[in-house]
């Protein structure tokens, strides 16, 4: 019987892992993806290593004061001191992964830049992983836990779990060559989230899962969750997922994704639904924006229309690489383009007066100094709001693109699984995208994926080895 088992060999399970054999415990990783460079959220991502967009060695409570105001007016979260548990071990976690071979440079001026993982990816459209600091540093961590060690089977999928309550675990594991089992005393789940998984998308996020698109590896089907619910445990938050505005042709062009995103242009000017209606408040942030899209009957209806400054403006400006123009145009994306709205309306196939009106009254109350008079309200935003008044007016097409899901299974602040009482499920944890609470809520609120990734599989292995 293992110490230790690991579902998911992704940033968490693997710093888990390493962190769990460096206290002297027998861990067994088990991974569902086959290839030696499976693919998982940790390898596919950009690599920018922040809290709550603050350098990870900035001062704990300037990283609280600003995961205060993003959870400003959301139970979930404001509530709930997890979040603060990123901001008094980001330090930490950031000399944990230099240490482990981790190496970093510095992406641009804006302060969440300070640490990308090196080699970083390039500052062009699409998807390009391979050999990039994600996927360098995984292979770091497999090759040190295998060091010490530790083993990682690859091409294994749990189905099923019983036991525990003080009895060992006994997991249901699915092979090629056919169905095993594994004991354990402790079990760690690390896979990802259900982004994967249509039926608990459908059941959680949005009604049209087929009309979201997958930003990340959406390799985590959620048989974690599934399995720790059958173990006792709780959840929470599986309403909000992590992720971008992206231009509706990514369906069919894989230029567009992961980058660029329309966020920064939808901050600027405004988003409206199939029916030519604003439906939420774009200076919430791109993310709050992505879930909102993919709440509508219609997720593939939305649009982002704004004017000639904002797409010579805020659209060409390279502090977000890549940047919209020309980026998204070079590289395939629509931009459709008009003299007037009630043109730009035609072309979009929308009723020209809905989309009139909603864009005379979006100009009058920004131009006015009271964009907060709007319904949906309308905050302001680093990039926003601006009045559309330079010609041609246009317009993208958009849908959500969705990179992992932020509620999970429910933990206290050593990522231990709690019951629907708030009581510990011995031996049970949840880490990474997989634990639920510290980020989501009705704002949205994303932290930092690869930051939560490290810093709970920290805190589940030191308290795994406080305990054994």
């Amino acid at each position: 019987m293992k110490d230790t088992v690991i579902i998911g060999a992704g940033l968490a399970g693997l710093t888990c892992a390493n962190r769990l054999c460096e206290l002297g415990h027998r861990v067994h990783v088990l991974e569902q993806g086959s290839a030696p460079d499976y693919p998982c959220n940790s390898r596919f991502s950009g690599g920018i290593v922040h809290v709550a967009f603050k350098d990870m060695r900035a001062r704990p409570e300037d990283i609280k004061a600003v995961i205060e105001r993003l959870c400003e007016g959301t139970d979930q979260l404001a509530a709930n001191a997890l979040s603060n548990v990123l901001a008094d071990e980001s330090a930490r976690a950031l000399a944990w992964m230099q240490s482990h071979g981790a190496k970093f440079v510095k992406g641009g001026a804006l302060e969440f830049m300070r640490w990308i993982l090196a080699p970083p990816r390039p500052r062009r459209p699409g998807l390009d992983w391979k050999g990039r600091g994600p996927d360098a540093l995984l292979r770091r961590l497999t090759e040190r836990l295998r060091e010490q060690g530790g083993e990682l089977d690859l091409g294994r999928r749990v189905v099923g779990a019983s036991g525990g309550s003080g009895r060992p675990f006994r997991l249901d594991v699915q092979t090629e060559a056919g169905n095993e089992q594994l004991e354990c005393s402790q079990l760690v789940v690390a896979d990802g989230g259900f982004q994967g998984n249509p039926d608990l998308v459908r059941e959680h996020i949005s009604a049209r899962p087929e009309a979201l698109f997958p930003r990340g590896a959406a390799t985590g089907k959620g048989d974690g969750l599934v399995l720790a619910q059958s173990l006792g445990a709780d959840s929470i938050g599986l309403h909000r997922f992590y992720g971008h505005l992206l231009g509706r042709g990514v369906f069919d062009n894989e230029k567009l994704w992961p980058y660029p995103t329309v966020d920064a242009i939808a901050q600027s000017a405004l988003l409206v639904d199939g029916a030519g209606r604003r439906f939420v408040d774009e200076g919430r942030g791109g993310v709050l924006m992505a879930n909102e899209v993919a709440r509508l009957t219609d997720p593939l209806g939305a649009v982002v229309i704004f004017d000639e400054a904002i797409w010579t403006g805020v659209a060409a400006d390279n502090r977000y690489p890549p940047c919209m123009n020309p980026s998204f145009v070079a590289s395939g994306g629509e931009v459709l383009e008009a003299p007037d709205i009630a043109s730009l309306a035609d072309a979009l196939g929308m009723d020209g007066g809905v989309l009139g009106d909603t864009v005379s009254e979006y100009n009058e109350a920004v131009g006015a100094g009271a964009a907060h008079s709007l319904s949906p309200p309308r905050r302001r935003s680093p990039t926003g709001p601006q009045v559309l008044e330079t010609p041609p007016l246009r317009a993208i097409r958009v849908c959500a693109g969705m990179t992992y899901t932020m509620g999970g299974i429910r933990v206290d602040n050593s990522s231990r699984a709690l019951d629907a009482a708030a009581r510990i499920v011995p031996g049970l944890y949840a880490i990474g995208a997989a634990g639920g609470g510290m980020e989501g809520g009705e704002n949205a609120v994303y932290l930092g994926g690869l930051a939560k990734a490290v810093v709970t599989g920290l805190r589940a292995a030191e308290t795994i080895g406080g305990e054994g």
